[in-house]
């Protein structure tokens, strides 16, 4: 029985590890992809809508790429030292911590384009988009910082010291989920407010439009699915703590499996939605999405931009 069991385990990690890399490989390829197609022609290059979704999908990648990482290095058992570890887990953090605010930001452009349409190319410049993209990068800057800053002048940690990388082992005491919650929490309020807010501030403007009633329709939409990305960015940030907690007395061969799950689920499933909720649903995107992605196989035709 103990040989048959064995024997299934050892089938099971590998295939475990491939269904969850790759995933991850095929999203990584549909949001390059995407970025190509933004980066391919100017109407895409001149708008800041346009360009907070290519950055969103950067972001997006970036966090892919490191949980992907991540989560080989845990399933496979390789150590690395505590400082190369350190530094994966607190950029992993911050790409994190970018997606809710990214929302945030295009939940705002939509409602300036829908509520104030005379304004929108004054207010909505790459510019000012730049600006607000450093301020995001800023702010949430502030927790990985505050962790290195925890960890460099309470730690006492060897340079050469080699473990499994985790954010559990790496950040033992309670100071840092302290700070972790205190950041969430307030990071995720601002946001809730701001797409909640815009979301309402839209849907009033469609029930009183009178023109274009279309695309105030589908941009009220966009936001209602920016707050469905939102809680799963929600849920992928609370992701550690909750998996910490439930598998806490929980044996190693279950608690891998719920640990599998999750990851698909919270930490893969929501990076790959950002391609199919933003830019599957706009028109002339779509087409060169789809050119690129065939490999040319299917043409597209040039129409008018039919914004989201």
């Amino acid at each position: 029985m103990n040989v048959t069991s064995d024997l299934l385990l050892s089938y099971q990690r590998p295939l475990k590890y491939s269904l969850s890399v790759l995933p991850c490989l095929f999203c990584l390829y549909v949001n390059i992809v995407m970025l190509f197609s933004l980066s391919r022609k100017p109407v895409f290059k001149e708008s800041a809508r346009y360009n907070v979704f290519a950055h969103l999908l950067l972001t997006d990648s970036l966090q892919l790429v490191l949980g992907m990482f991540l989560y080989s290095f845990a399933a496979t058992g390789v150590k690395i030292t505590s400082y190369a570890c350190l530094f994966l887990v607190l950029i992993s953090s911050l790409m994190a911590k970018l997606s809710p605010l990214n929302i945030a930001v295009m939940s705002l452009e939509r409602y300036v384009a829908i509520c104030f349409p005379l304004r929108h190319t004054e207010i909505a410049t790459n510019r000012k988009t730049m600006v607000i993209i450093a301020i995001i990068w800023t702010a949430a800057s502030v927790d990985p910082l505050a962790h290195l800053f925890v960890f460099v002048s309470h730690e006492n940690v060897s340079l050469s010291e080699l473990h499994i990388c985790a954010r559990n082992i790496i950040f033992k005491q309670k100071t840092y989920a302290t700070l972790n919650i205190i950041f969430t929490v307030m990071c995720f309020v601002s946001v809730s407010v701001i797409i909640v807010y815009t979301y309402i501030a839209i849907i009033i403007t469609v029930r009183s439009a009178s023109h274009n009633t279309s695309k105030a329709s589908k941009a009220h939409k966009t936001v209602l699915l920016h707050l469905l990305q939102f809680c799963l960015c929600l849920t992928s940030t609370l992701y550690g703590p909750i998996v910490s907690s439930l598998l806490a007395n929980m044996n190693s061969v279950k608690a891998n499996t719920i640990k599998y799950v999750f990851f698909l689920s919270l930490m893969i499933f929501p990076r790959c939605l950002s391609p199919l909720i933003y830019g599957l649903r706009d028109q002339q995107l779509r087409e060169s999405f789809t050119y690129i992605f065939t490999f040319g196989l299917k043409k597209h035709s040039i129409k008018p931009c039919n914004a989201v």
